[in-house]
């Protein structure tokens, strides 16, 4: 089947989840055998010239398209003249449209397949031109900003969620990565029909080289997603100096985030790596704070592959199928969590136990044959449905 996959972002390097699990998803997709044209928006620059090296060895065909996202205001602007919540006007993009247009026009795909709500936008040609579409929300994005307290961010999470109930509508199909998020976009969408297909992921990968640490504690976030910088940050302040004091050889290492960590020798602050065997080191331990519920944990995923055990919030695997119980080391609050961690460091045993019960969720929730086997399901429906429109 010929695949036309219109991004938000390129999905190479698989610097944050939103890149991993489409990347993943598109390795599954081509070892099925289905031919997928990759086509994404990247700003100029160090982000272009990284992507461009990445997709030499991971994805030749991808189309990048430089661009970058509207300033604050101007989407504002936009969004209050034309109606729009404000970040899908910030991420309207002419040149991404206008790419997916030729594109079109140049050769028969047998399905557009929209990754995550701001990508639906550089569709409508395809939508008008009869091509089924696809929409596949990592998230539920007004469920993003409903978390947040000013008024004005609530306010943009009323218009997300009128704008997703229409986008579900709008696509020949949806999908979400989770139960609970594919039950949210349904009530949006006054009861339409939203699937439920897991992420795909390996059940095996190698870790990465060790780092400074005893225990070495690894915290994956992801530079620019304000739910992972909160989480970061407030675990840094309230639970790490209780873990630091119980282990005085502890070491955290945080990956990808804008917050800073001055004046504290046992925390070391990382970019995001262009390789996420990285933030993966052998011997470690993962931590994922996360404070709110939000899409699958695709790191969650790769610490279990990488063979790390991982603690976690209840809100953290709130996405999370199979027996997560036995996977996830579960703790709230800051002094849960801490002690949790030192638990853990001792603890050996319990490690491998929930690598084990980690991988065979792997095995049976996100193996990537089936989970492309689902995909392919979807898009061959949308297809014969569109045919018998046609006709």
């Amino acid at each position: 089947m010929r695949i036309l996959w219109v991004a938000t972002k390129a999905p190479v390097p698989p610097v944050d989840g939103g890149r991993l699990v489409a990347l993943t998803t598109i390795r599954a997709l081509a070892a099925a055998g289905h031919d997928v044209t990759v086509v994404a928006p990247v700003m100029s620059g160090m982000e272009a010239a990284t992507a461009a090296a990445a997709v030499a060895a991971e994805l030749p065909g991808l189309e990048l398209v430089p661009t970058r996202p509207a300033t604050w205001p101007l989407a504002i602007a936009r969004g209050c003249v034309q109606g729009l919540p404000f970040t899908i006007a910030r991420h309207d993009s002419a040149a991404l449209r206008a790419r997916v247009d030729r594109l079109l026009a140049a050769r028969a795909y047998d399905v557009v397949h929209a990754e995550q709500l701001q990508a639906l936008a550089a569709c409508g040609s395809a939508i008008a031109r009869g091509a089924p579409v696809v929409l596949r929300a990592q998230n539920v994005e007004s469920e993003l900003w409903s978390a947040r307290h000013h008024a004005l961010l609530r306010a943009e999470a009323h218009r997300l969620a009128r704008y997703e109930g229409a986008a579900v509508q709008r696509a020949a199909a949806t999908i979400a990565l989770t139960r609970r998020d594919a039950e949210r976009l349904a009530t949006l969408a006054d009861g339409a029909l939203v699937d439920h297909i897991a992420a795909p992921f390996p059940e095996r990968l190698s870790p990465g080289a060790p780092l400074p640490g005893a225990p070495t504690v690894t915290l994956p976030a992801s530079q620019g997603w304000r739910p992972n910088d909160d989480a970061a940050a407030w675990f840094a302040r309230e639970a790490w100096p209780a873990v630091a004091a119980r282990i005085p050889g502890a070491r955290l290492h945080v990956f990808g985030t804008r917050k800073a960590f001055s004046g504290d020798h046992t925390i070391t602050p990382h970019p995001s790596p262009v390789d996420s065997a990285v933030m993966f080191p052998a011997d470690g331990i993962v931590v994922v704070p996360l404070l709110a519920p939000a899409g699958v944990r695709m790191r969650i995923l790769e610490a279990w592959a990488r063979g790390l055990p991982v603690v976690a919030t209840a809100a953290a695997v709130a996405g999370l199928d199979g027996e997560v119980t036995r996977a996830v080391a579960i703790a709230d609050g800051a002094p849960g969590l801490a002690e949790t961690i030192a638990q853990l460091a001792v603890d050996s045993e319990r490690r491998e136990r929930l690598v084990a019960a980690g991988r065979a969720i792997l095995r049976t929730e996100h193996d990537p044959k089936v989970i492309a086997g689902r995909l392919g399901t979807v898009y061959r429906t949308v297809v014969e449905s569109a045919a018998r429109a046609r006709t």
